[in-house]
């Protein structure tokens, strides 16, 4: 999704090694949880007391599909959580910012603002 891209795209403006490293960690990581959710959902059933479970009812249906919707619109446009915590995230950094400044680390303070 588009929250992983924005990570990795930030990590790669600070260092490429380390965004090569993450980002392939993010692909093996997608791969693996491929190969588990095969096994789990097309696997065979071993256990006696697990094959009388039945498949989800209209009220687990319901419950389940806002849950599906919001996951997969704020995956695929994020926009709509970022435009919200952006005032708090900007506030955060310069608060941030100010107390490096009071500390005497203007330099870092300068780094930071430069990325």
């Amino acid at each position: 999704f588009v929250g992983e891209f924005l990570t990795l795209m930030g990590i790669f403006q600070v260092n490429t090694w380390v965004a090569l490293f993450a980002t392939s960690g993010v692909i093996l990581s997608a791969a693996y949880a491929l190969w588990l959710y095969r096994r789990v959902v097309m696997g065979d059933l071993i256990k006696e007391s697990l094959k009388s479970i039945t498949d989800m009812g209209t009220r687990e249906r319901v419950i389940f599909a806002p849950l599906v919707v919001m996951t997969l619109l704020l995956g695929v446009y994020p926009a709509l959580a970022l435009d919200v915590i952006a005032p708090a995230v900007e506030n955060l950094v310069s608060n941030y910012n100010a107390a490096l400044l009071d500390a005497g680390l203007g330099q870092v303070a300068d780094a930071a603002n430069a990325h």
